[in-house]
């Protein structure tokens, strides 16, 4: 027998982190998330999303002993600004048991319907730096960090068995430096438009300098997604809480923005990849931890740009091939890295999809958002 169990204690809580790290600890691609992280997911009082939404976990419990765990969300802007009466899961993880899935999304169901919900979406989580989607390609590669759902193939049946049909996608690129040749039209487009003047390119050498930027970013942040499929508008903690992680491991030699008249027209997060280090951590984030992540972000030759985004301003007059000349440079002028991905694109962005298409990468990963009707 089956039984699902609300997560009201911290021991649950306790046993709402453990089990993934117990039902992946063999898994060689899998990164550990921190610990910390998905705590605080669950923490009503100081997570910026429950200033405006709700949310409640469940664990799966068969014959004693925990077998899954599951999510359930409402976020109220996102309904609001797309007119729907969503609510989502995350934090989904489970044995290869349909049974048991099956009882998972049952109770996250009647939760949505209890709330006057009508759909069922997810994987989506508590903010823009939740990975979004169950991978259904690409399990054979390393996860990148936190930033990316990593699970195992048999999830895309569990979840399709039970009724999901496809949301959107979200793809992710690979591209080895030595084979990046930027088309000769980008560049030149690029040129052209820094030489008319129309744009200025702002780089950064220290992150207090960074810091000194991040309201402007976050203007831009917050207006740059407008009509991606994700998007909804941040509160001014929750943007507080994407900058200050991002913070933490952007190197400011490696970030720049784009800027007309003075405004923030175009912006990429770039990170070096810690996974290698994350892996050792164990979901841990002490003082030795952190000495490890710093010294990672040194010697890892990985390297994601994650949230590249556009104003509109910057479209038709050349910006877009200046950013994207911009990140040819950092691939090309920065030997420390042998790999690049570009992570979680959404097909819904067809105008980014497009570029990447035509800068000769390779689709390599896949995360699948799943929808159902209740």
């Amino acid at each position: 027998m089956i039984n699902i169990i609300p997560v009201d204690s911290k021991a649950r809580q306790k046993k709402m982190v453990e089990f993934q790290f117990e039902l992946y600890k063999d898994c060689p691609q899998w990164v550990p998330p921190f610990k910390q992280d998905i705590y605080m997911m669950m923490n009503k009082k100081k997570h910026p999303f429950y200033d405006h939404s709700i949310s409640d976990q469940f664990l799966a419990e068969k014959d004693g002993k925990i077998v899954g765990r599951i999510a359930a969300l409402l976020n109220r802007p996102f309904n609001a600004y797309h007119h729907t009466n969503d609510a989502e899961f995350y934090l989904f993880d489970c044995i290869n048991d349909q049974e048991v899935a099956n009882a998972l999304f049952d109770k996250v169901a009647e939760w949505a319907k209890e709330h006057g919900m009508n759909r069922l979406v997810g994987p989506k989580g508590y903010g823009p730096l939740d990975g979004y989607g169950i991978q259904i390609m690409g399990q054979e590669h390393r996860a990148m960090m936190n930033m990316l759902n990593y699970n195992y193939i048999y999830y895309k049946d569990l979840v399709e068995s039970y009724g999901f049909e496809k949301e959107v996608d979200f793809v992710s690129s690979y591209l080895k430096p030595e084979q990046f040749v930027l088309p000769e039209k980008v560049n030149r487009a690029a040129e052209l438009a820094l030489k008319r003047g129309r744009f200025e390119v702002k780089s950064f050498k220290t992150k207090k300098e960074m810091r000194e930027w991040v309201s402007k970013i976050a203007e831009a942040y917050n207006s740059a997604f407008v009509n991606n499929w994700e998007y909804y508008p941040l509160s001014e903690k929750e943007i507080k809480m994407v900058i200050d992680n991002v913070i933490a491991i952007v190197q400011p030699e490696t970030l720049f923005v784009l800027l007309k008249e003075g405004k923030v027209v175009g912006f990429e997060l770039p990170f070096p990849d810690i996974s290698a280090a994350m892996q050792k951590n164990k979901g841990k984030l002490g003082p030795i931890e952190i000495i490890r992540l710093m010294r990672e972000i040194k010697k890892t030759d990985w390297f994601d740009f994650n949230g590249i985004g556009f104003l509109p301003e910057a479209k038709g007059f050349g910006g877009n091939a200046i950013f994207y000349k911009l990140v040819s440079n950092i691939v090309l002028e920065n030997p420390q890295y042998k790999h690049i991905e570009l992570s979680q694109v959404a097909e819904t962005a067809k105008e980014m999809r497009q570029d990447l298409a035509n800068l000769g990468v390779q689709f390599y990963k896949n995360h699948r958002v799943y929808k159902k009707n209740l």
